[in-house]
Order: C-alpha cells, then structure tokens, then sequence
C-alpha cells in the first residue's frame, strides 16, 4: 500500500490536521481493464472515516459533514470512499484521500445565511397584468352571449 500522510484540510493559519491513523482501508479486486493481471491484484481502494468519532474535527464540521454526506455515512457514522479508476493501488489510495479533502473543504465552510427579499414592484405588477390578461382570454372563449 502507498504511504498516507496527515491529511491537512483548509487555510493554513486554521488547518484542520486529520492523522492517517484515522482511516481504515480496505482492499478488493477491482473491475475494468488489466488482462489477466486484473484477477490477481486488489488495486480497487475503499477509505473508511469515523466522521462521527474524529475527535479532530471541530462540531460545527461534523454537523455540516454528516447532513451533507448522509448518503454516504454507514449507520455507524463511518464516511466510506471508493476508487478503483487506476490499476494500481496506489494511485487509487490517492485518489481517495483527494475526495476526502475535497469533501472536508466542502464542509469548512459555513453555508451564507439566506436573506429575505421583498420581490420587487414591477414584478408584482406584470404578475397581476398577465393574470388578468389570461382570464380574459379564457373569458372570451365562452359561447357569444355570455351562456358559456
């Protein structure tokens, strides 16, 4: 297996530093070309993160993480990523830690909170106008004399 270092997350003055002894990795075969090489290496590499039990993470982190990612989290609260596009182990191990840095960046920031505006006079105005221009049309599609 390839050497995985500390993955350190964000601007350097407020890095977050997660230590490689955090994941977990899992090997298997992986499919897509390779001869019959293919069968006999596990190149296909699966990183598994406690996200819930990462005392490295700050709260507000975690929080954004694991709404964000709930797709992802098994029930124990364990992030798993996989990457088996390369054939060799290597390049898939760093292939996983730079989705999780990306997914971690993700998270560091905190989301804009969204502001209420008021629509604006001119919308409301040609809202009403093509709403009375509608019933007009549909109005005018009654039988002539006013039985429709």
């Amino acid at each position: 297996m390839a050497r995985v270092e500390d993955l350190h997350v964000g601007p350097p003055a407020r890095a977050i530093v997660i230590p490689a002894s955090e994941f977990q990795w899992q090997f298997a075969r992986s499919g897509g070309p390779g001869g019959q090489h293919v069968n006999r290496t596990s190149s296909k590499a699966a990183l598994r993160f406690d996200v819930r039990g990462c005392r490295h993470l700050p709260d507000d982190v975690r929080q954004r993480l694991v709404t964000r990612e709930r797709s992802r989290l098994t029930l124990d609260g364990a992030l798993v990523i996989t990457s088996q596009r390369h054939r060799d182990q290597g390049r898939n191990v760093a292939e996983c830690v730079t989705k999780l840095r990306a997914i971690l960046a993700r998270a560091l920031v905190p989301p804009t909170p969204r502001r209420r505006t008021k629509p604006p006079r001119a919308a409301a105005t040609t809202r009403l106008e093509t709403k009375r221009r509608r019933g007009l049309t549909k109005r005018l599609r009654g039988r002539p004399g006013g039985e429709g």
